[in-house]
């Protein structure tokens, strides 16, 4: 068996709907010339062969050690410190050997230089093998990248290669006791020293791999403003005892990665960057672990539907296998479109988010981009903004929902630990809290879409009637046409929504007032925006579904044998958009 090679699904999004395009030229400067690109194909061939060396590995190693590190757990505590127990060491020894930890780092310290989309793709299916093991791998990339994008020279030659030979790993510390959602109220201090380095005094909780190594901490250094603008970011190696684990958290679900308690007491620290700038460096991290949280919940979506289909094509009942019975037909069909148009949508940002983080490096270390780069990054990065809280948004909430299903489609079999059903549901509330809540999620892609529709509301206005269903009425694309017609659909009633709850209290007829009701910040009161912000959840559905009909469009557009999905996921979720839309009605009539 094998998560990628069995799975042509997988394959063809992996040939036909990355940006090999746009991606290669930023790894093989030849690129588009003819022997150019007989290298890219073969660039191209060379990952997929890496792809599905790391598929078979989750599907063959990982995924049947899974229910023994749930009972094992991630490992023990010691003197302040870490220690792996024998199934995830065992995981880890696999990685290491397979030089996955060198992947995706630079070869100048190490690596092996592989595109960032490759590793999306891997550990999506190390997440469907064991989420937990995906989780604690990923804090040997992830911060690795961080390292090398904002830490000066001297850092990078020192930690990247043994983050790349897998002797170190890390954490990102933000939430305190009193500070999770609200990061701005983080009380851990940061005081500078003579030499110019800091010394750290705080404490952190539900810290990820906290007993990585390396952790960058967010800390508030005297006399700093409040808020977000006050924070600044530190980067604090623990050494033999520069800062200690103070406990692992038992949870419901999880088990087999670390979560801890993390205490600084005068740690030696080094800043990153300039003081009072943390936030801005540490946003990055932020935005890349909820991109993962939508890869974890694509792993842990295709498990549980995997599982589900596997006990209902065997479980007989009335004379049949419970999958030939007509609604639990229906179900297994429509959890497929809903999980095969997440992949898509994913998949699909994650190319974005390959070229964002590419020439965001470049930028940083090699100065100004070209023409043809700064619009890449451009396009990237308006995108990326755009779906980084929609996936995490979506995935999470999808996820859990369908592992609660896949409960059902055992019956009382689902309840029981013997079973890998309910511990599939355990690990799915994780996503739903860490990295930003769903509720966080919806919050920000509201702030997003506000700041879109009153930094320029004639543009808005020109892209609802540039969505009007009469702009292609004599196309013969059928996608086109339903998905500009979905589209303004969409526009149409976001903008009845917004009017109705940011509307200035005026008369309109009074000449006097007149002037005051057109201008913008008299449609942004604070208790106008509270109207809006009812509705961030359902905003955030609606926009998530929008978002995966546009991939599945684009797709549709390069390949008509997609257009069957698209029509399929727009017959889904076509229903819940209406239902979304009387929703928002409602406390207007």
């Amino acid at each position: 068996m094998n998560s990628y090679s069995d799975s042509p699904e997988w394959k063809y999004l992996f040939k036909n709907c990355l940006d090999w395009e746009n991606i290669i030229p930023l790894y093989v400067k030849e690129f588009p010339t003819e022997d150019g690109y007989k290298d890219a194909q073969e660039l191209i061939k060379f990952y997929e062969e890496l792809l599905s060396t790391v598929a078979d590995w989750s599907t063959n190693q990982l995924a049947p050690r899974a229910k023994e590190l749930d009972k094992e757990g991630a490992g023990t505590l010691k003197d302040g410190k870490t220690y792996p127990g024998v199934a995830l060491s065992q995981s880890y020894k696999e990685a290491n050997e397979l030089g996955f930890f060198s992947l995706f780092c630079d070869p100048k310290y190490g690596g092996q230089g592989v595109p960032v989309i490759m590793g999306s793709m891997m550990f999506a299916h190390i997440f469907k093998a064991c989420i937990p093991t995906g989780t604690q791998i990923s804090f040997y990339t992830s911060i690795a990248d961080m390292i090398e994008r904002f830490c000066e020279d001297e850092d990078k030659s020192r930690l990247l290669p043994q983050f790349a030979s897998g002797n170190l790993s890390g954490a990102m510390c933000l939430t305190e006791p009193g500070a999770g959602s609200d990061v701005g109220s983080l009380r851990t201090v940061a005081t500078k020293q003579e030499d110019g380095s800091y010394r750290i005094t705080g404490s952190k909780i539900f810290i990820t791999n906290g007993g990585g190594g390396v952790c960058f901490v967010l800390a508030r250094t005297k006399d700093a403003p409040k808020g977000l603008e006050g924070i600044s970011l530190f980067l604090v190696e623990q050494g033999n005892s520069n800062y200690k684990v103070a406990k692992i958290e038992e949870k419901m679900g999880f088990h087999g990665s670390f979560t801890c308690e993390v205490l600084f007491e005068n740690s030696k620290a080094k800043i990153v960057g300039k003081e009072n700038e943390g936030f801005k460096y540490m946003l990055h991290l932020m935005n890349e672990a909820r991109l993962g949280v939508g890869l974890q919940c694509l792993g842990g979506m295709e498990a549980c539907l995997e599982y589900a289909k596997n006990y209902a094509a065997t479980r007989v009942q009335f004379g049949r296998p419970i999958a030939e019975l007509p609604l639990m037909k229906r179900n297994l069909n429509d959890w497929q479109i809903e999980l095969d148009g997440f992949r898509a949508l994913i998949i699909d940002t994650m190319s974005y988010y390959e070229i964002y983080q590419k020439l965001d490096l470049k930028k940083r270390h090699a100065g100004e981009l070209n023409e043809k780069e700064q619009q890449l990054f451009k396009k990237a990065t308006k995108w990326m903004r755009r779906r980084t809280p929609l996936v995490k948004y979506y995935g999470a909430e999808t996820f859990t929902a369908l592992s609660q299903k896949t409960i059902q489609v055992l019956g009382g079999y689902g309840y029981m630990q013997e079973y890998e059903a309910e511990r599939l549901h355990r690990d799915s509330f994780a996503p739903l809290l860490y990295e930003g809540t769903s509720q966080i999620q919806a919050l920000m892609a509201l702030k997003d879409l506000l700041k879109y529709v009153m930094k320029n509301p004639s543009k808005f206005a020109q892209s609802l009637l540039g969505a009007h269903p009469l702009s292609n009425l004599f196309s013969s694309d059928e996608v086109t046409k339903n998905f500009t017609a979905a589209n303004y659909r969409f526009k149409k009633e976001l903008t009845k929504l917004l009017v109705r709850s940011l509307r200035p209290d005026m008369d309109i007829k009074d000449p006097t007032q007149l002037v005051s009701f057109l201008q913008s910040k008299n449609w942004m009161n604070e208790q106008s925006i509270e109207k809006v912000m009812i509705h961030a959840e359902t905003l955030t559905q609606a926009l998530s579904y929008l978002e995966t009909l546009r991939a599945l469009a684009k797709h549709a557009s390069k390949d008509k044998s997609r257009e069957e999905l698209f029509h399929n996921y727009l017959n889904l979720v076509g229903p819940r958009l209406e239902g979304l839309y009387a929703d928002w009605a409602r406390d207007f009539r």
